[in-house]
C-alpha cells in the first residue's frame, strides 16, 4: 500500500499575507479619506498607529514562516513573500518618517520674524482644542529655529506694495491652498496680510500660513510663517514651505520685474 505525504501549509505565510494585504488597504484607504476631508486628522493618526502595528505583524509572520517554508517544504512561499513585501512597503514611510524626525529640529511653527511672527488670525478662530494653539516661539524654539534654519529669513524687494502684492498673489494661484485675505490693518494701512491653508504633499496633514507686506517707502519688506495644526513635530515641512514659497517670489519678481531681493533682508 502505498503512502502519501500530506503537504502542510504554513499558517505563519497565510498570516503574513492577511496581515500585509490588509495593512495596505487600510493604509491606502485611510490616507484618501484623510486627503479629501473624508477623515479627521486625529482619527486618522490612531488608524496609522493601527496600520504600523498591522505592518509590523505582517512582517514578524513573514519571518516566522520562513525556517518552515525553506527547510521544511511547507506550502506557504507565495503567500510569505507577498505579505513581507506588502509589510514593509507600509512600513517605509514610517521609517521616513522616524529618520526625519531624527534628522529635522522638532518644531511646529516656523516663522521668518522670531520677534513679532505675522499673526495668524484666522487660524486662532478655527483651531480646536485638539489641535496646536498658537503661541509665540519660545527663547529655546526661537535659537533652535535660528541654529537650524538660518536661511529662513524674509525678503526685501526695491518695489512698492501694491506690485510685491501682486507678486505674491501670482506665487500663491500655483498653490493648492485655501487662501484668506488680503487684510488690510486699520490701525497700520502699511501692512497687508494674507493667511492660507496649506497641506502637505503625501497624507495633506494641515498647516496654517501667513504673509505678512510691510510697506517702507520705497521697497516692501515680505515675512512669512507656517504652523503645523498638529503634533510637536513637523518634520522640516514648515521651514521648507517657507523657503520654497519665497525661492518662488524671488524668480516671480526677477522674472517679471529683474529685481532681486536686497541683500540687507533680514
Amino acid at each position: 500500500m502505498a503512502a502519501y505525504l500530506e503537504e502542510r501549509r504554513s499558517r505563519s505565510a497565510v498570516w503574513s499575507w492577511r496581515l500585509g494585504s490588509f495593512s495596505t488597504v487600510l493604509f491606502i484607504v485611510s490616507g484618501l479619506g484623510h486627503r479629501y476631508a473624508l477623515l479627521e486628522t486625529v482619527p486618522f493618526l490612531w488608524v496609522l498607529g493601527i496600520v504600523a502595528v498591522l505592518a509590523a505583524f505582517g512582517l514578524m509572520f513573514a519571518a516566522f514562516a520562513f525556517p518552515s517554508v525553506w527547510n521544511d517544504g511547507d506550502i506557504g512561499g507565495r503567500d510569505m513573500t507577498g505579505g513581507a513585501l506588502l509589510s514593509v512597503l507600509v512600513l517605509l514611510p514610517f521609517l521616513l518618517t522616524g529618520y526625519r524626525a531624527y534628522a529635522y529640529p522638532e518644531l511646529n511653527d516656523v516663522s521668518t520674524d522670531l520677534d513679532d511672527p505675522p499673526a495668524l488670525t484666522v487660524a486662532l478662530k478655527t483651531r480646536t482644542p485638539a489641535m496646536n494653539p498658537v503661541v509665540p516661539p519660545s527663547p529655546a524654539q526661537a535659537r533652535l529655529q535660528t541654529q537650524s534654519y538660518p536661511e529662513v529669513t524674509g525678503r526685501r524687494y526695491e518695489l512698492p506694495l501694491d506690485r510685491t502684492l501682486g507678486a505674491v498673489e501670482a506665487v500663491l494661484s500655483n498653490t493648492n491652498w485655501k487662501l484668506y485675505g488680503p487684510f488690510r490693518q486699520k490701525d497700520n494701512p502699511d501692512e497687508v496680510r494674507i493667511e492660507a491653508l496649506a497641506f502637505t504633499t503625501f497624507l495633506a496633514f494641515p498647516a496654517d500660513v501667513a504673509i505678512r507686506l510691510m510697506d517702507e517707502g520705497d521697497t516692501t519688506y515680505v515675512d512669512m510663517r507656517s504652523a503645523s495644526r498638529f503634533g510637536r513635530h513637523d518634520l522640516g515641512d514648515n521651514a521648507a514651505r517657507v523657503r520654497q514659497f519665497l525661492n518662488d517670489l524671488d524668480a516671480e519678481i526677477a522674472d517679471e520685474t529683474g529685481e532681486k531681493p536686497l541683500p540687507d533682508a533680514e
